[in-house]
Formats: C-alpha cells, structure tokens, sequence
C-alpha cells in the first residue's frame, strides 16, 4: 500500500520542530542570577556564595558584554549556572540593564537580585573598612549613599528579589542565600524570623518590624529572688507562665503571628523582626521572645531569638 511522504520542506521543518522543544528544555535549565544594589551591602560576599555553589562567577562585568556572557553559556551542554555582580561602577552605561535584563528574560531564566541597606549600617561599614565610595570624589559617605540609592531606583523596581543586608551578619546572608538558591531544589523565598527582647528604657530597635509592649505584665524585678536572673530561668519563665494574661496574650499572638507571616512570605520579605519590649529587657521581653521563637519553630518556620539587653 502507498504512503504519502511529506515533501522534503515539510520534513525540514519537521525536524526543526521536533528540535525545538529540545533546545527550550535546555535553556530552561541554565540560570542566570545577576546581583546589583548599593555599595557595601554585601554584593561581593553573595557572588562567593554563588561560587561555593558551583556557578560561575564574574564581578563588575560591563553591561554591553552581559548579553555575550550569558550566549556562552545558555546553549552549554553541562546547563552551567553563572552569576555576575553589576552595580554603580558601570557609570552611565548601567541606564541600560533594565533593557538587558528583559531581552535575557526572553532566552534564560534570570533572576536579579537587588542588596539593600541602611544608611546607617553603610556609613558604619565604609568606617570599619576604610574604603571610598565608588561615588565618594570629594563628597561625604552619606551624600554618595544619597546619590547612589536615586541612580540605583530603576533597577531596584524591576529586581525580582530584594534583600536587606543590614539586618544579616555575613553568616546569616550566606545561609539565606544558599536555602533560597541550593542546588537540585526549585527557588524559593525563605522568611528568617527574629525574635527579639529589649528594654524600653534603652530604646524601640531600629530593626523591629513588629513591636509588642509586654510591660502590662507582673514584674519579676520586684521579687527579690528573680531580680539577679532573667525570663531564661526556670523559675522565672514559670512564674511569668502563671499569669492568664501572659497565656491568652501567647496564644493571641501567636495566632496573629501565624496569620501574617505567609503574606510576607507571598510579598517577598526576606527578614522579619518581632520585637518584645518590657522596661529593662531582661525578665518579661526575654521570656516571650523564647517562647514565641519555639511556637513559630514548631509551626514550620526559620526562627532565631535575639536579647539585646540581657544579660546585663
């Protein structure tokens, strides 16, 4: 019996539709991450992390070349990953990464991560490490930061994640980075929770995101024998337990707690810092910041707690 052969156009383009798929599937597979934002908030400490992890790493590329870059390997057969830092050194020429980063968008999967900081922690870092400002000239540390956050904007409103460094110790970034970028997992956004006690007589923390005021609580510093110990000791953790209020309040919290956190999570926010104040930071604040951190853990979540008045 006779078959109908395709003509030899159609067989061609045949084969390079059967090839498409192919070709897709690989580039599907080669990632791209380019870090960028401000100046001392730690882009060079997370390319080193990209690199522990195997990709391949190139700091301060020009941005006319990123395009070049990524074409070496995005048809690679080994699917090779890289990373590269671009930021306020490319002068002018950075007005076109937006650009750049839509075209490779369309060929790589590219994710652009944008390091933030506060004023306060960069001017400290750049005193601690004695180096200028790429922007510094003859201008002060925080007039450079100034200038450096408003050319920086445009880049910042298209990052797909932002990260605010100064709420991380090198550790802490490195460890953030490798939950939300290991290898053989699909990406995702981490929330590292803190939970932190203080003393209002010292001080709200710049950090906190959430306050709560415990003061309302019974005192242990009025009973002689809690006074040298903070909400740490059993004794004292079990008297500030005895109270209802100090349970209905937990369980309240809580629950509020586990209701926001997956809306942050869904935002993007990568630290979250829950702050309990009571009057000196020691007995009240401590013992909920514990105790909050051990529910939250339980409920599924990356949690640390902080003292920042106690011990004394």
């Amino acid at each position: 019996m006779a078959r109908n052969r395709p003509k030899t156009g159609a067989r061609t383009r045949a084969k390079k539709a059967a090839s498409r798929p192919a070709r897709q599937a690989l580039v599907s597979h080669a990632k791209l991450v380019m870090i960028t934002g401000l100046s001392g908030s730690g882009k060079i400490t997370a390319l080193k992390v990209f690199e522990d992890m195997g990709y391949y790493c190139v700091d301060n590329l020009p941005a006319e070349l990123i395009p070049s870059f990524a074409g070496l390997f995005e048809d690679a057969q080994d699917n090779h990953n890289a990373a590269i830092v671009v930021d306020i050194r490319e002068g002018s020429r950075l007005e076109r990464l937006p650009d750049i980063i839509s075209e490779l968008k369309k060929r790589l999967d590219v994710t652009l991560i944008y390091l933030e900081s506060s004023d306060r922690v960069l001017v400290r870092r750049f005193s601690e490490t004695r180096r200028p400002h790429p922007l510094g000239g003859a201008g002060s540390v925080p007039r450079s930061i100034k200038s450096e956050r408003r050319r920086l904007e445009p880049i910042r409103n298209i990052a797909d994640l932002e990260i605010d460094t100064s709420k991380f110790n090198v550790h802490e970034l490195r460890a953030h980075l490798v939950e939300m970028f290991k290898p053989g997992g699909e990406r995702h956004r981490p929330l590292l929770v803190s939970s932190l006690s203080f003393g209002f007589k010292n001080g709200v923390p710049e950090s906190a995101d959430l306050v709560f005021d415990v003061r309302f609580l019974p005192n242990p510093h009025f009973i002689p024998q809690f006074r040298p110990y903070t909400g740490r000791h059993p004794q004292v953790a079990k008297y500030i337990r005895s109270f209802p209020q100090t349970q209905e309040f937990l369980q309240k919290t809580t629950e509020l707690l586990l209701f926001l956190l997956p809306f942050y999570v869904a935002e993007g926010k990568s630290y979250l810092t829950i702050a309990f104040g009571c009057t000196g930071g020691q007995h009240r604040s401590v013992f909920l910041a514990e105790e909050v951190k051990k529910r939250l853990a339980k409920a599924g979540y990356r949690v640390k707690v902080e003292h920042r008045d106690s011990p004394r």
